[in-house]
């Protein structure tokens, strides 16, 4: 199934082995196949409408029974556009909680991968992070699991 829609926002450079080793030096984590398996195809940018949301068993911050996920940050250094490379400065800014590596979020609230219980070596699993309520919501407990799960936002009222 097709997962990156049409368009230029969000996309960085075409993704390399180094930018890989580069990321991850400076995130301080091995990114997971999965991601990377993605990024290879496009670094970041829009998901199709058809994957643009995560069902959720517990209401979140956003809403009862899903969060949003419409997006994807990549690898790089596009000016004025978000990268897994500015977790460690929105980590701090907003106050969250570390190791994690956000993958799409607004400030508020975030999708990311999980490194606290696996270590920075191990298969992250997927949280709901909200920043001004302070609170976080488990999603999936791997990110191909959690790209198995994403559903069209339509579904939901």
């Amino acid at each position: 199934m097709k997962f990156w829609s049409t368009g230029t926002y969000g996309v960085q450079a075409p993704l390399t082995d180094e930018a890989v080793r580069d990321a991850e030096k400076i995130l301080g984590v091995r990114l997971p196949e999965a991601l990377l398996e993605l990024l290879r195809v496009q670094n970041g940018g829009i998901v199709v409408r058809e994957r643009s949301a995560f069902p959720t068993a517990e209401p979140t911050s956003w809403a009862s029974d899903h969060v949003p996920f419409d997006s994807v940050m990549g690898i790089g250094r596009v000016p004025r556009t978000l990268s897994l490379l500015d977790t460690p400065y929105l980590v701090g800014e907003w106050g969250l909680p570390s190791p994690v590596v956000l993958l799409t979020g607004d400030g508020h609230t975030w999708v990311a991968l999980d490194y606290r219980e696996c270590g920075p070596e191990g298969e992250p699993s997927v949280v709901w992070l909200d920043a001004e309520l302070e609170t976080e919501s488990p999603l999936a407990p791997d990110l191909r699991s959690f790209l198995a799960g994403l559903v069209p936002a339509e579904d939901f009222d």
